[in-house]
């Protein structure tokens, strides 16, 4: 099997320099919040280096133990991500090495034990192939193992229940072998005691069923099979984990049908928490499993989809439900936390505070506080005290509170009158008026962008651009109806939005239109591409980083991996015509200068994309250098996850736009 090299090793120098903040705290939410204030800068806009915005996040997605005595985040130590343990209190800090596997997730089994999903990539049978397991960890550093690591086949990191009594037990779902005709490629679910790796299996194998759901007592009671081939769902259910599963309902997915699966078991043995889009947008309901009937809508966030349930601490119910309007937003059902939320958010004025993580009594937290505006930190916050003490900043070089550019969302008309929601962010200091623009589409396509804090805006903008970053048609976030008006218009209508949006701009007077640029990753540097190719003539210059090139090719690629089927027929709703919508196929149509840039080890969009984009660009006679330009990052991935990578990317995007879109 692979061998996943997981090392743990005692680090104090870079490490401890991140998390010197772990000091005690010292000084309360409104004492906390006036000296932030006292740092933000009364002078014009700063020019900030590069490499400022380039910085890594110094500490990123920050849990607490259950007894809120010691973190788990991923730290940036010189350049490279890592993942630290370290104590609230006593300053013991230690982090895992990975080399050259992913960071994917991690998570809390008790005071003494965390769980990583850690992800790579090996060859089999001469073809790349990616790997998931599980790594268990003593928090004290004495300790660690990869799960099931004898057994798991390609994928091992489902982790379907953790126990919550303070025994080391989790349930995970595993595969036991590639091959798709063995039982074994259906994973089977067994408890592991992750202190010491010992398994047994609680549920086998069973034929088309991907994914396996618990209660909060650790009962598996339902399962969810899928036939590639026939495009069709089942759901298997049974009211307790020892009777037999009894499939209960079925889908078509070429009719479009779907299941209703349960996202939370509640206490009520008959009773479960679903999400439905039946009025328009994901909300949250009551769920009948006897009658697989929705009942009572719990919540729900007009004109917006919901995103992530907060459970509660008994596992059974809702403590909060989270969702993204035109900035992230939480709604808390605890009266604690909701109490909590209100007071801090009092303390921190016009920033955005967000609670990351609890203890399991509540009375210990960490706290993001930031802006849109602001990259902000976290904070450590003991109930008890009524005390935030800061324990580390998001980045180092800019501070907690740098005097950046404002963020705000508009609504513009398409040309067929669909109203579609913008972030637009405005040069600090500069008058709103004929500014030189960067549009940027998001990637997905079925993403969003909102207000939220963004290193590739802030540094354009700090250079003295307007960004208008549009949630054209087919985005995610805004209801069915809206996803669904981006089916069939890759590169046509959704291109069309993106034009639409800088034309707005112009009429409002903001942008100068003979000065905007096109920049994206993944999706977006798609439509990058697509401008440069079919709308060269209202760009000064396009940039796409892991951009697709090549639809046919992209669906060749995924091919490789389970439920092709299902993705294929997707790819093909938002596509009909892979040929007509590909720019690789009009590289002499290219109208406008391009940057291309894509890492090596890009698992999401291949290499590939960008690197036969740019021979099809010399081959149709685009000088190199002036014409269009190729970057391939030997290290890079999809997610920028190097830093290196990130301030390579930023100096050619400078160095693009100065020679062809000086601001």
């Amino acid at each position: 099997m692979f061998d996943w090299g997981v090392c743990l090793k005692l680090f104090l120098s870079a490490a401890a320099c991140a998390l010197a903040a772990f000091a005690p705290a010292v000084s309360a939410q409104a004492d906390a919040t006036k000296a932030d204030a006292a740092k933000v800068p009364a002078t014009a806009a700063k020019t900030w280096p590069v490499e400022a915005f380039a910085e890594l996040p110094a500490m990123d997605s920050p849990e607490l133990s259950p007894d809120g005595a010691r973190v788990a985040a991923r730290i940036a130590i010189k350049g490279v991500q890592q993942l630290v343990i370290a104590e609230v209190k006593g300053g013991n800090v230690r982090t895992m090495g990975l080399g050259e596997n992913d960071l994917n997730w991690w998570r809390w089994v008790n005071n003494d034990w965390l769980i990583v999903g850690i992800g790579a990539e090996t060859n089999v049978q001469g073809m790349p192939w990616s790997i998931s397991r599980v790594a268990s960890i003593k928090a004290d550093g004495t300790k660690a193992s990869i799960l099931a690591k004898a057994v798991a086949a390609q994928n091992g990191d489902d982790v379907i229940w953790v126990a919550r009594d303070g025994s080391p037990r989790i349930l995970l779902s595993y595969q036991t072998s590639i091959y798709y005709d063995d039982l074994g490629f259906w994973p089977q679910v067994s408890e592991v005691d992750v202190s010491t790796g010992k398994m047994r299996t609680v549920v086998p194998s069973r034929q088309y069923v991907r994914s396996w759901y618990a209660d909060a007592t650790g009962a598996v009671r339902m399962g969810v099979g899928y036939n590639d081939t026939a495009r069709s769902s089942k759901l298997l259910y049974r009211p307790d984990g020892r009777g037999s599963f009894r499939v209960v309902d079925k889908a078509n997915r070429r009719r479009h049908e779907s299941l209703i699966v349960p996202m939370l078991f509640t206490a009520d043995p008959g009773k479960a928490i679903a999400s439905d889009d039946r009025d328009g947008t994901d909300a949250f309901y009551e769920l009948d499993l006897g009658t697989l009937e929705l009942g009572k809508k719990l919540y729900e966030a007009p004109g917006f989809d919901l995103g992530g349930l907060e459970v509660d601490a008994a596992g059974t119910g809702m403590a909060g439900v989270r969702y993204t309007a035109d900035a992230p937003a939480v709604h808390w059902f605890d009266p604690t936390l909701a109490k909590i939320q209100a007071d801090i958010d009092k303390a921190v004025g016009d920033r955005r505070a967000r609670i990351i993580s609890t203890s399991q009594d509540l009375k210990k937290l960490i706290v993001h506080v930031g802006a849109a505006s602001q990259p902000g930190a976290y904070y450590y916050y003991d109930t008890d005290y009524g005390a935030m003490s800061l324990l580390s900043k998001v980045s180092e070089t800019l501070g907690v509170r740098p005097q950046l550019s404002p963020v705000k969302t508009i609504r513009y008309k398409a040309r067929d009158g669909l109203e579609i929601a913008a972030v637009l962010t405005l040069p600090y200091g500069k008058e709103a008026k004929d500014l030189p623009l960067i549009l940027m589409p998001h990637g997905g396509p079925f993403a969003r962008d909102a207000e939220t804090w963004d290193w590739w805006v802030q540094f354009l903008a700090n250079r003295g651009y307007a960004v208008i970053q549009p949630n054209y048609r087919g985005s995610s976030g805004y209801g069915t109806e809206f996803a669904a008006k981006g089916e069939g218009q890759w590169g046509l209508a959704m291109q069309d939005d993106l034009n639409d949006a800088v034309d707005w701009a112009v009429k409002q007077g903001i942008a100068d239109a003979k000065r905007v640029c096109v920049v994206g990753a993944s999706y977006g540097g798609y439509a990058a591409m697509r401008a440069a190719q079919r709308d060269g003539g209202r760009y000064r210059c396009a940039v796409s980083y892991a951009g697709v090139s090549d639809l046919g090719a992209m669906m060749r690629y995924d091919r490789r991996f389970l439920n092709s089927g299902a993705s294929g027929d997707w790819l093909k709703e938002q596509a009909p015509d892979f040929a007509v919508v590909s720019p690789i196929n009009y590289a002499a149509g290219f109208s406008t200068p391009i940057l291309l840039m894509h890492g090596k080890k890009d698992r999401r969009v291949p290499v590939g994309q960008s690197r036969e984009m740019a021979e099809k660009l010399k081959a149709a006679g685009k000088v190199d250098g002036r014409d269009y330009i190729y970057v391939e990052q030997p290290l890079a991935d999809h997610f920028f996850s190097r830093q290196a990578d990130r301030l390579e990317f930023l100096q050619q995007l400078e160095a693009f736009l100065k020679a062809h879109n000086p601001a």
